[in-house]
């Protein structure tokens, strides 16, 4: 298992990552990060292998703030995969005042084919449930925590 941390609070923008400063990366380079990144490459079996995939179990827990001189609304983080927003994986947090932190957790299982790799995130997402609503457009991000397993 790998585990990444976001201690540091930090700006985080609408649809950008939130940036891993430390781990404790995977001995078998199954999973790829390099610390002050937000991009994780999670990686298949070689070819050859009798498993036609492999599953990872990714886990994200953090606080989650608006941050001063944003208005107050739904915040949201969620697991992205090759870009694309696990929409499962979304956690949303309404703040009733700015720097008012919230606990979140988002969980998703990844299946990476034969040869394959995927890029994986954790990224700011809309957190409005209504259509028409305006997103906020940043939070605030501390003590965050990524366990990366792989399962299969």
């Amino acid at each position: 298992m790998a585990q990444f941390k976001a201690n540091a609070e930090q700006l985080v923008l609408l649809n950008q990552p939130i940036v891993f400063d430390s781990s404790i990366s995977c001995p078998r380079g199954n999973v790829v990060h390099e610390d002050g990144s937000g991009i994780f490459y999670l990686r298949g079996p070689g070819f050859g292998s009798c498993n036609r995939f492999a599953r990872y179990e990714v886990i994200y827990n953090g606080n989650i703030a608006v941050p001063t001189g944003v208005a107050v609304g739904p915040i949201a983080i969620a697991i992205a995969v090759g870009g694309e927003v696990e929409t499962a994986s979304r956690s949303i947090s309404t703040p009733a005042a700015v720097d008012q932190y919230g606990n979140v957790t988002s969980i998703a299982t990844i299946d990476v084919p034969v040869g394959m790799s995927f890029v994986m995130s954790v990224r700011a997402v809309d957190g409005t449930t209504v259509a028409g609503a305006i997103a906020t457009p940043s939070l605030n991000q501390i003590n965050g925590l990524l366990a990366i397993k792989r399962t299969a």
